[in-house]
């Protein structure tokens, strides 16, 4: 019998299919002791089985390209964190075996990081993926992973690593459901980048049997067990007319009225430029620049080095805007040349703009790169800086950009409440804003963007957010500048249009979101979605807010 259960959809479109479900986590190794003269030997096992994981993770990083790189890069630098190997040597020293010691370690790591605060707990699966392949090295068993199938399947998972999702093959895959997980979390991220259909927090995903027959809608995040014909038909009938509005919707963003939305795409380095510009992406709202600093942990990359890179971005789009994001080091990307490493919390502590403004050494030589990669190309350079909590910190960015001879527009990341709420006050420093939906949802609401538990907080349509939102567009309008959307927001087609309503000028998305917001915008005129935009403002919750934008954009 059809029963239909609920979680978050974050990755559009629709996959019906068998569920298989991911390889079971590696078991926990025995506690044995070993004599003194084997920690040597031991010791040197867990090294190279940790640089062997560490390598993996680089190579998988580097065929996936664009923002999955940058995670597993990550990825790499945690596995190889000297502060974890050193307490695997000493657990080794103690009598441990290799695979125990490596076992303890992570399941240490994993306390402290919830004695933090608990800002890093959605970093749990990128922390228990480590820790599975490292130790699954050492027992000499199988990795855990997506499991071997000729046939195409949707795949359930407790929560799926940035290892396993970068690397899915959209042919076998036809969507994924996770028990945890939230719409900004980084499998979420990669989902909407691979265009692969996903339902995340999805309660009680893991009791699906393995081979039911199940429907995924990863725009409504339903999930329909054992679909009838009937049902299987409509949605694949859904499914077929998005296609066509898709296909038929080209050229810039606009509502049916002609309203200028310009449609810019989210990037993470020169491997996603191709995606964005078969999209048809008017350009770049957020260049993330993590990826060339991730490389190395504790040196910046040289001028040369980053000149080479921007340059190859700048180059693909002449005549368009390319906002630049400068480094946003700390937190879930800490790097030991640049963030503390003792910090008792880190997601409220040296981060973004404030790590770069204690070195700015490094923030002069990326500023400088910037200057020289833009030079004799008909691009329009903006640059902006995360975290920016208040005038002074604009003040001192804009500052940071013309002693390096920038020749751009600067601006500023809304992403913590204080900058929204004082949103005039900072553009008094800075030419634009652009609001960072994740990490503002996630300060807004003291809800970790990781998180499933949580996950009804960072729904991007919660009201008070869309009231920060507003406050920030109606700020920039007074001030006759700009105010777009690069966080994850942007890529629903529904709220596009709800945050086009609430005076956003632009909206930045990955490159596979652009054609769905295209066509979405395109059917309703300016009127329509500030009517849209002010019902969702006048709701109590995440969902009310959505029902009442779907229904005044429905004509109800």
């Amino acid at each position: 019998m059809e029963t239909t259960l609920r979680g978050v959809g974050v990755s559009h479109g629709v996959a019906i299919g068998e569920v298989r479900h991911m390889g079971t986590a590696v078991l926990e190794p025995p506690a044995k002791q070993i004599p003194a003269e084997e920690a040597e030997r031991e010791q040197g096992r867990a090294r190279k089985a940790v640089d062997a994981v560490a390598a993996d993770l680089i190579a998988r990083g580097n065929l996936a390209g664009g923002e999955a790189q940058a995670v597993l890069e990550a990825q790499a630098l945690m596995a190889q964190d000297p502060e974890l190997m050193a307490d695997v040597d000493r657990r080794v020293a103690v009598g441990s075996t290799a695979e125990r010691a490596v076992y303890d370690a992570f399941a240490a790591y994993r306390e402290l990081l919830a004695g933090a605060g608990e800002y890093l707990a959605g970093r749990v699966a990128d922390l228990d993926d480590v820790r599975n392949r490292i130790v699954a090295r050492l027992l000499g068993v199988p990795m855990p992973g997506v499991p071997d199938s000729d046939e195409p399947y949707v795949l359930v998972a407790r929560d799926l690593a940035p290892a396993d999702t970068a690397l899915l093959d959209p042919t076998l895959v036809l969507g994924f459901v996770t028990e945890e997980g939230g719409p900004t979390s980084h499998s979420a991220i990669l989902a909407r980048a691979l265009g692969v259909p996903a339902v995340v927090a999805l309660p009680g995903a893991g009791e699906l049997a393995e081979g039911t027959m199940i429907a995924v809608d990863g725009s409504t995040g339903e999930i329909f067990v054992d679909p009838t014909e009937e049902k299987k038909g409509q949605l694949e009938a859904a499914a077929a007319e998005r296609r066509a509005a898709l296909d038929s919707s080209t050229g810039p963003g606009a509502t049916a009225d002609g309203h200028k939305v310009p449609l810019l795409a989210n990037i993470g380095g020169p491997a996603d430029v191709a995606a964005a510009v078969e999209a048809g992406a008017e350009g770049v709202g957020l260049f993330r620049t993590e990826f060339l600093f991730l490389d190395d942990s504790k040196n910046a990359p040289s001028e040369g080095k980053q000149v080479e890179a921007y340059r190859t971005v700048l180059e693909a789009f002449p005549e368009s805007r390319v906002v630049v994001r400068v480094l946003d080091a700390g937190a879930d990307k800490p790097l030991d040349f640049l963030t503390p490493a003792d910090e008792p919390n880190p997601a409220l502590g040296v981060r973004g703009l404030r790590s770069l403004l204690d070195h700015p050494d490094v923030l002069r030589t990326q500023l400088t790169a910037l200057a020289k990669a833009a030079e004799g190309l008909p691009v329009y350079l903006e640059v902006m800086a995360p975290m920016v909590a208040d005038r002074a910190d604009a003040k001192a960015f804009a500052d940071a950009c013309r002693a390096a001879g920038l020749r751009a527009k600067f601006g500023a990341m809304v992403e913590i409440p204080s900058a929204a709420l004082r949103a005039r006050s900072v553009l008094q420093e800075v030419e634009f804003l652009s609001l960072g939906t994740n990490d503002l949802a996630q300060y807004t609401f003291a809800a970790d963007r990781q998180v499933g538990a949580v996950s009804r907080l960072q729904d991007p349509w919660q009201p008070a957010l869309l009231d920060l939102v507003a406050l920030s567009a109606e700020a920039a309008k007074a001030e006759g500048k700009s105010c777009g959307v690069c966080g994850e927001a942007a890529s629903d087609p529904l709220l596009a249009c709800v945050l086009t309503g609430l005076g956003v000028t632009s909206l930045s998305m990955g490159a596979a979101s652009i054609p769905y917001v295209r066509a979405t915008l395109a059917k309703y005129t300016q009127a329509q979605c500030e009517r849209a935009a002010a019902a969702a403002r006048a709701a109590d919750s995440a969902d009310e807010a959505r029902r009442a934008a779907q229904a005044v954009l429905s004509g109800e």
